[in-house]
């Protein structure tokens, strides 16, 4: 019987590479986004379902969700990718900035999820698998408080769900992704800044002209994230935490080494 998969944020980077994947398998595919009528690659696929979306947005969420259910009958993956980054100081966000990073990181999965718990609940079973990032269990950029906030949440709603759902035969899983190419993420940054407070100039730009070195070298390939969500989504895996990618797997091992103290003091000093 063929599956069906239901990813958010299928427009551009991981997302698209992911609902690509997919429907090569041979799996049902529904791939929203906020802009369908700008979509051609996907639509070239017959067992593809492209679905506007914004996962802001609660009834246009359930929507979808029913459009996908009624498109392929029963939906068994769930993949929560929609994310956003904002990066910079704290203290010069704008309340709109910080609004919106938990809009999309945090609420907008729980919007998914709550969206298709229903379907899932009468069907006996389900699996969602939500993106996450290395920065949702270590810090390690900073100036990404707000970013690191928002997939700290991912991770402590994920688990926390697990005792509530998992007697329902509903599986959760995390991906925990280092920097890949090709994902468009530090195009879509929103950047704290402020002309009136230059305390946090000379970090600010120590970090992107290391986010900016960083396109070049040290960025994983992102099909490698792919496989470890297709390794999940087929039960091939059922890891919990899958953490994917060199940097991921090296910050994760520096924390756990060493006195959170320690931890924090060592990341700063790489950027004094």
């Amino acid at each position: 019987m063929t599956k069906s998969i239901f990813i958010t944020g299928t427009s551009t980077g991981l997302g698209k590479k992911t609902a690509i994947h997919f429907a090569r398998l041979g799996w049902n595919v529904a791939a929203t986004m906020r802009t369908p009528e700008n979509e051609t690659e996907l639509s070239a696929f017959d067992n593809v379902r492209i679905i506007k979306q914004d996962v802001t947005n609660v009834e246009r969420t359930k929507a979808a969700a029913a459009e996908a259910i009624q498109a392929f009958g029963t939906i068994d993956v769930v993949v929560n990718n929609a994310g956003m980054g904002s990066y910079g100081a704290l203290e010069l966000a704008t309340e709109e900035t910080i609004d919106w990073q938990f809009a999309v990181n945090v609420r907008g999965p729980i919007n998914v999820i709550r969206a298709f718990l229903p379907h899932f609940r009468a069907n006996g079973g389900g699996k969602f698998i939500n993106i996450s990032s290395f920065m949702g269990v270590t810090t390690a950029v900073p100036l990404g408080s707000l970013y690191n906030m928002s997939k700290f949440a991912l991770e402590g709603l994920t688990e926390g769900l697990y005792y509530e759902l998992k007697p329902l035969g509903i599986d959760l899983h995390l991906i925990e992704q280092g920097g890949s190419s090709g994902n468009n993420f530090q195009n879509n940054i929103i950047w704290n800044t402020g002309e009136e407070i230059t305390a946090y100039d000379d970090l600010t730009n120590k970090v992107r002209n290391r986010m900016k070195s960083s396109e070049s070298s040290g960025l994983d390939d992102p099909q490698t994230i792919v496989d470890a969500i297709a390794a999940v989504a087929t039960g091939e895996s059922g890891k919990f935490r899958t953490p994917v990618g060199d940097a991921a797997h090296n910050l994760v091992a520096m924390r756990a080494s060493m006195p959170i103290e320690q931890y924090l003091e060592a990341i700063a000093e790489t950027y004094r």
